[in-house]
């Protein structure tokens, strides 16, 4: 489910800019952290944006807070709809409630419990269906055709826009980057930072579970893969890449990583051990990538982004119990 582009607000650093003026007295700008025994352990240095101490737990809410004031902005009026695995959902819930609205959101039926509590504690109405691509987007024209206003989780202009913010909010604060990494879901997040990043002149570089690496394959035919049964413990990176986010990846990302699930926990692991943060398996598919990667990294000074923290401390102990 997409929406038509909007001329005025198509992705790319000006519209990134906007973004970040319209949401700035919503969003946290959440803090960059480094830690020099971990640089050493990975020989390069690592500034990690902490969007998982954004509001609602993940990067989403720039988004969706960009998303929710431009229909203001526009004058347009309705409850909203989406499809997520659970953090677009409850930071659209959270950017709609402030706004006075309702979100309704489509959950695949095996979604975290922690996302489903997340999404209903900030006001969305939840709709579950089958957990497959097909069966989240039939959900949501579903709910379109009801009267509901569509704002998809990732193949959006105005999502876009908003989540390139973060990217921009580190370069701020961390000058002399050579390398920005994030990972890739339906492609949001890396979409936005690959924009402001090319603006830097700073190479892209994306992170995706082997396990759900639809977008390193598309990258590899050449074209979007339109299908793919994902089997990951990174449920934020479930979703197929988007349009319109491949088709920026495509421009703008100079290679996308692939991690496998014991590299995922591991980098769990490490980011406890070194920040004593928990952080969700898609938040640390990037540490894993540069862990996995030195011949990439060494010596380079990177930016990484942190996307989300979502996750039950008993289940963050039950996956990192397993390595090894």
């Amino acid at each position: 489910m997409q929406d038509p582009p909007d001329k005025n607000e198509v992705p790319g650093i000006i519209g990134i800019r906007r973004a970040h003026e319209r949401i700035c007295g919503f969003i946290r700008q959440t803090p960059v952290i480094n830690e020099q025994a971990l640089d050493e352990k990975l020989n390069c240095q690592v500034f990690f944006k902490c969007e998982h101490l954004q509001r609602t737990g993940a990067f989403k809410f720039r988004g969706a807070s960009n998303a929710i004031a431009l229909l203001r902005e526009r004058k347009t009026k309705g409850d909203v709809a989406t499809h997520s695995s659970g953090n677009h959902g409850a930071a659209l819930a959270l950017a709609a409630s402030l706004d006075g609205r309702k979100a309704h959101v489509v959950m695949p039926e095996n979604a975290s419990p922690v996302k489903i509590e997340a999404v209903q504690r900030f006001g969305g109405q939840i709709h579950f269906c089958e957990s497959t691509q097909a069966a989240r987007e039939a959900g949501l024209a579903r709910l379109v055709a009801a009267g509901h206003i569509p704002i998809p989780p990732y193949d959006h202009n105005d999502i876009i826009n908003g989540q390139g913010t973060a990217a921009l909010e580190l370069f701020q604060q961390q000058p002399g980057l050579e390398i920005v990494i994030a990972p890739v879901g339906g492609g949001g997040l890396i979409s936005g930072t690959a924009l402001v990043a090319s603006a830097e002149g700073v190479i892209t570089v994306g992170a995706e579970p082997a396990g759900a690496a639809d977008t390193a394959a598309s990258l590899k035919q050449g074209k979007r893969v339109e299908t793919w049964q994902p089997d990951t413990i990174a449920d934020g990176l479930r979703a197929l890449v988007g349009v319109r986010n491949f088709d920026i990846i495509q421009a703008h990302v100079e290679q996308v990583l692939t991690v496998s699930e014991e590299e995922i926990r591991e980098a769990m692991r490490l980011f406890w051990q070194y920040f004593r943060m928990l952080i969700e398996p898609s938040s640390a598919v990037v540490l894993a990538a540069i862990a996995k990667n030195p011949d990439l990294f060494t010596g380079r000074k990177l930016g990484a982004i942190v996307s989300g923290a979502n996750i039950d401390p008993a289940d963050w102990i039950r996956l990192t119990s397993k390595i090894g």
